[in-house]
């Protein structure tokens, strides 16, 4: 067989539209092409999937190799191609049946030794990859990220060769499970410390009562960012889908999801990426 189709999923802010990585051996001279709109990062791809099925002792066939991650529209960016591209080659090599990556997905950047590391928008995947009723097969430093959304249909590994176990059906690969939860989270600050202004307290415990929206207008130092700060503590513990909501936009921002306390809600100074004249204004 000399064409392979593995699964994977791109990111496109908090959503992950489904890839398909193609792969084409054919006749000629050893030559590697990548094409499908990828990135600087997904080009260099070659040269790690190379290594990484070297390294693990497998066979990287001297063919004329052709990568196509569709839809070619789609930019594509990260290393979170790596190892469906290395599994897509070992099956249209005949290395790994190829009906074995039909009903999976696969993310994940490989070292040059062949093992897995972590990714970035692993969250927004895995609800994916639920959504349209397949396991996804992530690396093990992915995996309580993933396990948040995958209702036990996420799967971890360390390397390569664990993946290609598993999917030859000499394996098994650990489920994904979530962290156990924190119980250290800082408390938010407490509306009993606001002394007097009446009326932007009444504001606040009617917004967080019945879910409205607030703005607060006033000169600096009169208190906005004070009471703002206390709204938090007024409402009831995230959903489980509004803490999924708010954990993808942690997970594709490259902070990563705070795993121990994900449920909690978030809160930022509304200024704090602002300047000093920004706040008090120029002129």
């Amino acid at each position: 067989m000399n064409l392979a189709l593995a699964h994977s999923r791109a990111r496109v802010g908090v959503h992950a539209p489904a890839v398909r990585v193609e792969v084409h051996l054919g006749g000629g001279l050893p030559h590697f092409s990548l094409v499908g709109l990828p990135a600087a990062a997904v080009r260099e791809s070659r040269e790690r999937v190379r290594a990484a099925i070297a390294n693990s002792q497998l066979e990287f066939p001297q063919r004329r190799i052709t990568v196509n991650l569709a839809p070619a529209d789609l930019p594509k960016e990260g290393g979170r191609y790596d190892l469906a591209i290395a599994l897509a080659i070992l099956a249209a090599s005949g290395q790994l049946p190829v009906l074995a990556l039909a009903d999976c997905e696969l993310l994940g950047e490989l070292a040059l030794t062949g093992e897995l590391k972590a990714v970035d928008g692993v969250l927004p995947a895995a609800l994916a990859a639920a959504e349209a009723g397949r396991p996804l097969v992530v690396p093990a430093a992915n995996g309580p990220e993933a396990a948040l959304a995958a209702n036990g249909r996420a799967r971890t590994a360390r390397t390569l060769l664990e993946v290609l176990a598993f999917l030859r059906g000499e394996g098994t690969l650990p489920v994904a499970e979530r962290s156990p939860p924190g119980s250290d989270a800082p408390a938010y600050p407490d509306l009993a410390d606001v002394r007097g202004q009446a009326s932007g307290r009444r504001a606040l415990e009617i917004a967080a009562a019945g879910a409205h929206h607030l703005l607060l207008v006033g000169p600096p130092g009169c208190g906005k960012t004070l009471l703002a700060s206390r709204l938090p503590g007024l409402l009831p513990e995230a959903s489980e889908a509004e803490a999924l909501e708010t954990a993808a936009v942690h997970s594709v921002s490259g902070r990563g999801v705070d795993l121990a306390h994900w449920r909690r809600r978030p809160f930022r100074a509304p200024h704090h990426l602002a300047s000093a004249v920004a706040i008090a204004g120029g002129g």
